[in-house]
């Protein structure tokens, strides 16, 4: 942090580190649960994601990386 500090100096520009960020929410008692699986093949790689929530609520994303991955 100091050396931000420093280095801001030059500029005339005051650093100042932020605290922690916590937030937190109250679901009413609701519970959440997400699922997350991935594969990988020589045609590429992705991840599906499940979020279930109350009152039935489902959200399905399928994710397709441009990057290289493994099931590891």
């Amino acid at each position: 942090m100091v050396r931000w500090a420093v280095k801001l100096s030059e500029f005339d520009i005051q650093y100042e580190p932020m605290g922690p960020i916590k937030g937190q929410v109250d679901s009413g008692g609701f519970q959440w649960v997400l699922s997350v699986d991935g594969s990988s093949n020589q045609q590429g790689s992705g991840a599906g994601i499940i979020l279930e929530g109350p009152n039935k609520l489902l959200i399905e994303q399928a994710l397709r990386f441009a990057f290289k991955a493994n099931n590891n």
